[in-house]
């Protein structure tokens, strides 16, 4: 991903509030199932990470990543945004 496509997609990414809460129970398989089929139904999703996570959010978001196959877009603070391109309904172009 350019850092072109990268500014697209933070700026369309912006307006959005996290979907995902991840917290003391950190990244569980069911987690990351529902994350892989929200990135499918809307491609650009934001995820928060609680005060009571044990894991840092680059890390978090790095494992994401790696076992959605998407791409990480953001990491600010304690909210990560992910990208993945739908394979059924695609409705961003980058």
């Amino acid at each position: 991903m350019t850092s072109k496509q990268r500014a697209y997609l933070k700026g369309l990414a912006n307006p959005l509030e996290p979907i995902f809460q991840i917290g003391k129970a950190s990244l569980t398989p069911e987690n990351i199932e529902a994350i892989d089929k929200a990135l499918e139904k809307r491609e650009l999703i934001k995820i928060s990470v609680l005060k009571n996570c044990q894991d840092e959010p680059k890390e978090l978001a790095g494992v994401l990543a790696e076992r959605t196959q998407s791409q990480i877009v953001s990491v600010i603070g304690k909210k990560i945004t992910l990208y993945k391109k739908s394979k059924k309904n695609p409705k961003i172009e980058i």
